[in-house]
This record gives C-alpha cells, structure tokens and sequence, in this order.
C-alpha cells in the first residue's frame, strides 16, 4: 500500500511539474507563435494520411529499338533480291529496318501486357514504306501464383524454332535463317497458347535473353496451343486452326556454361489465297502444312555455337505443272560466335551457314525456294544505347513461280546497320 501511495504522489508531482514549465514557456512567446503551436495535432486528433491506391497504368512500362540499314556495298549482282529483306539489291537503299515500340507490365498479380507495334512495316505490295503496324498484342493469364502456368492470348510468337523467338534486337544476323522462319514468317500469329516453366528455369531465360548472351526470351520449358496459320496481320481463310507443340530446355553445367537443346512442330491447314496468284491460271486453295525441326544452342560464354534444322510439307510452285502442289522441304542452319569484352564494350563476330530447299507458302505463288548461304560478321556494342553490325554475305538463290519458272542468282553483298536501344 505504501509503495502504491509513494508512486500516485511522485507522478502527480511530475504532471504538475510539466504543466507548470509548459505554462511559463507559453507565456514567454508571442501570440502568434502560441496561436501556431496550439494548431499542431497531437496524435490523438491527427487525420490519417490516405493511402496512395495503385492503378494499372502505373506498372506499364515503354522501352523500343530502331535499326537503319544498308545492304549495298561491294555488291556484285544488283539481280540477286529477297522477300526477307526488300532493300537488297536493284533499287535499294537506306531503310528503316524496324523501329519498334513496346508497352508491357504487370497490370494485375495474374495478368501481364504485352503490346508492340512497328512504326516501319511495309505491306506486301506496297511500294511505300514505314507504316505503322501491329506485331504484337497479348495477355499472359497465370494459373498460379509463381506464374509457372500461364495462357498466352492474343497475336505473339509462334514457339517454332529458337531464332524465330529470339528478338531481333538481340540477334546477330540481320536476318533470320529461311528454312525455319518461312514455316512462320513475321514469326507471330493470332491465337491461344500455353507455357509452363518451373520458377527457377523462368529467372533463368530472363537471365539469358540479354544483349550478351543472345536467348531466345521466356516461351516455357513446354509450349502447346492453337492459332489461325495465315500468318501476321491475316485473317483466317479455312475452318481450321493451326496446332504447335515445343519442348526445350536450358541446362547450366557446373563451370557456368548453358546449353539448351529443343525440339517443336505444328500442323493445319494453309490456305494461298487469290492475291498471292501471279495469274488466274494458277490456282490456289488448301494445302496441308506441317513441320517438325530440332534445336541446339551453346551460349557465348564465351564460345557459343547455334544450330536448327527442320523437315516437312507444305504447298510450292511446281514449274513443270505451272501450279501449287504438296511437296517435301527441308533445310537448316549453324552459327558460331565468340563473345569477347574489353572496357565495358562487346564485340561479337560471327559465322553462319544456312539451307533451304522447299516452298515459300506466304510468297508469290508459294514459291519454290532454293537458298545456299554464307554470312561472315562482327556485332560491336560501345554502349548499351548502340550497337552496329557488319555483315558479308554470299549468296546462291534460285526463286521458282509464275513470273519466272527459273530465277537463279548469285551475288555477294556488304551489308551495314546501326541500332539504337532504348
């Protein structure tokens, strides 16, 4: 009871004391600077400060790249042209490669946003260039909290071949090889995908899809799903869709190195439509196309070697029947590469060697395409903002169809281009 009495008695005495010394420092001020110090809320009378609430537009993002390009130094055959690249030869000049915008980010914990445009397309036909034009636009909806399982919708890539799927920001060669990207030229189209990848192998095709190392992005360990097969920008012209299939893997050894070996296919139904003919007296309609291809890829680090090959059926102009039928394709390509770092800049020479023989089911008449083709270059990288890419190529192409049964040429050609990342 004592000792309870004691502690009433010295906290009374404290309060008192408080009081008495706030009340002789109050006096002391001035009126306004009392008025002022009376106006602070204590912490029982604060307001709360509202919470800043978190819209989707706010988790977008913007990055781009734009590539300028010339392909006409020490050329020797002004003749030898090509569909993958329309300022090659006769009549060309500096072009605007690409020059892409891309809009993505995580606009809910389960939905990711990914919408690109190219602002220099040039439609088939058109003898004017730099148009603006949707190459991508879809969503990724995760099953599951580590987004390992995911449905892709929407207008994206096709995972059909490893260089198909890598950016052209981060590919060495100007141009991707023609044995596997003529299976799915512009590399995308409109349709339902699925992915899955364990969260550990996801980080790791992040980590690899850097200007360094070259990857292909994140497009799963296991891909299936269902799209239109009229490629880009094309409506569907038959009742049935297109079904793909891929499987690859990234494997990290002990001492860092990766390897990531891959295989893929997809079947449907191709319709050449009527303003593909070079004449009514070739005809068009549906053909069954379908592709099987295998992958092996060494990352530069810093020695890396890239290899795909592809076999299959599809429609091809046949000069002795002057008309479009079934036939057998194959063809593929290897690259080697050695990545090689001083100062902060990257320097990255190259050699690549490709094959195609089949049809070309998006050109002209589903042209029947013969390609041998050798590609010496270096990529230089002074600063992340700019890279700039020289590359020899020698070339040996023979172009069959309705306007000509029998276009062979052979050229060599120095080729230029400057990109800008941002």
């Amino acid at each position: 009871m004592e000792k309870t009495a004691l502690l009433t008695t010295l906290r009374t005495a404290v309060l008192s004391a408080g009081l008495l010394i706030s009340g002789t420092a109050l006096a002391q001020i001035s009126p306004a600077a009392k008025d002022s110090l009376q106006a602070i809320p204590s912490a029982d009378n604060a307001k709360p400060v509202p919470e800043t609430k978190s819209h989707w537009y706010d988790k977008i993002s913007l990055r781009g790249y734009t590539q300028v390009r010339y392909n006409r130094l020490l050329e020797t055959n002004s003749s030898l042209k090509t569909d993958n690249d329309k300022s090659i030869g006769d009549n060309g000049g500096f072009i605007i490669r690409r020059a892409r915008l891309v809009f993505s980010g995580q606009v809910h914990e389960r939905v990711y946003m990914y919408i690109q445009p190219d602002l220099a397309s040039t439609p088939a036909g058109s003898s004017t260039i730099n148009f603006a034009q949707l190459r991508d636009a879809y969503f990724d909806l995760s099953l599951d909290e580590q987004k390992e399982f995911r449905f892709r919708i929407g207008q994206s890539k096709i995972p059909f071949g490893f260089e198909s799927l890598q950016s052209s920001q981060n590919r060495l060669t100007l141009d991707r090889n023609e044995a596997l990207n003529s299976g799915v030229p512009n590399e995308r189209d409109l349709g339902v995908l699925f992915y899955w990848a364990p969260e550990k192998i996801r980080k790791r095709f992040s980590e690899l899809a850097n200007r360094t190392l070259k990857g292909s992005g994140d497009y799963g360990v296991f891909g299936l799903g269902i799209y239109n097969g009229q490629t880009t920008n094309k409506n569907e012209a038959n009742d049935n869709l297109h079904t793909v299939a891929r499987l690859s893997y990234p494997i990290a050894f002990p001492n860092g190195q990766i390897i990531e070996p891959g295989i893929q296919g997809y079947t449907g139904l191709y319709t050449v439509t009527s303003d593909q003919l070079s004449s009514t007296a070739i005809k068009g309609g549906n053909f069954e196309d379908r592709r099987a291809a295998a992958s092996f890829i060494l990352y530069p680090q810093p020695f890396g070697f890239q290899a795909e090959y592809n076999v299959g059926k599809g429609p091809q102009f046949d000069p002795e029947s002057k008309t479009i039928e079934m036939h057998s394709l194959k063809g593929g390509y290897a690259m080697a590469m050695y990545n090689l770092s001083f100062k902060k800049q990257l320097l990255i020479p190259f050699v690549k060697v490709q094959y195609y023989e089949g049809g070309k089911k998006a050109e002209l008449d589903a042209r029947a395409s013969k390609v041998r083709e050798a590609e010496f270059g270096v990529e230089w990288q002074p600063i992340p903002a700019f890279e700039l890419t020289t590359q020899y190529t020698i070339s040996d192409r023979t172009n069959r169809d309705g306007r000509n049964l029998n276009n062979h040429q052979e050229g060599n050609f120095l080729r230029i281009q400057a990109q800008f990342n941002y």
